[in-house]
């Protein structure tokens, strides 16, 4: 019995993809692969995947034009502010007794939450002791994230955001007007490695205090979840703290059992300090 036509179209280009290029969408939510597939062939011109396929293989200058719409790259300054409050309130207070802290910001985008959790450590008094590995599988939102220039546009939802999050300032203090748009201070940015990290193949990648991959995760199948959070939890030290988004959990992942809830609203989980405990 055959399987839907689409179905197998899809399948073939993801395997295309992996086998060509080394990106691996295979895993991903097949709802949410299918239509950014289908977005893509639609503005390419192509009448089907089939031929869209054509272009991945025989193109790789188009291909990596593609990867831009395959990741998704939308994000804002201090999204979901009442997380940044208890990430402020909760966790900062435990960072504080550490002399040196380590941040993975996974699947960082275009560098909104990175700036974000700058900010929030820089009035915690936080910012010169932390080093932030910022990673993206989408080289060009990482671009973006590096030079940290905003639409002038977005300023008031950043800023609106910044308040609801418990800012302790002006927001205007942490970026300067050019280009058109609003540049985020150096400062912010001197404490920040960015850099290219594909959460589907590769590893882990340092060892840290806290790991954030917020509204990602979302985009995968239980499979793959599984294996990004056990390489979120072999990253982090015991008593880590780990944060997802809005509509991720910990609750029916494999690695449940490794972490202890410290808010289940804001999806902040720590790392038992010293093991699961026993049943």
């Amino acid at each position: 019995m055959s399987e839907d036509p689409q179905a197998l179209e899809v399948g073939f280009l993801l395997e295309a993809i992996w086998q060509r290029y080394g990106y691996d969408f295979r895993n991903y939510s097949e709802a949410s692969i299918t239509r950014r597939l289908d977005h893509i062939r639609s503005k390419a011109g192509d009448q089907s995947l089939s031929q869209l396929l054509h272009r991945v293989l025989h193109q790789p200058g188009f291909f990596h034009d593609m990867v831009i719409d395959l990741t998704v790259t939308t994000s804002e300054m201090f999204r979901d502010p009442p997380f940044f409050r208890q990430l402020r309130e909760v966790v900062c207070p435990i960072l504080h007794t550490f002399p040196t802290i380590n941040i993975w910001h996974a699947g960082c985008s275009t560098g909104e939450e990175v700036y974000s959790v700058a900010i929030l450590l820089k009035e915690e008094g936080l910012l010169d002791r932390a080093t932030i590995f910022a990673t993206d599988i989408n080289r060009h939102a990482l671009k973006r994230a590096r030079e940290g220039i905003y639409s002038a546009e977005s300023l008031r939802t950043f800023t609106a955001n910044y308040q609801k999050a418990g800012g302790k300032g002006s927001f205007a203090e942490y970026y300067h007007a050019a280009y058109g748009g609003a540049v985020m201070h150096q400062e912010l940015r001197a404490n920040v490695l960015f850099s290219e990290h594909n959460l589907v193949t590769d590893t882990v990648f340092a060892e840290t205090h806290l790991v954030l991959c917020r509204n990602v995760m979302i985009y995968f199948q239980q499979p793959l979840q599984n294996r990004v959070l056990q390489i979120f939890s072999d990253s982090l030290r015991r008593g880590g703290f780990l944060c997802l988004g809005s509509k991720e959990t910990l609750e029916f992942s494999a690695v449940k059992e490794q972490f202890q809830t410290v808010d289940p609203r804001a999806r902040i989980y720590r790392k038992w300090p010293a093991g699961p405990p026993r049943k």
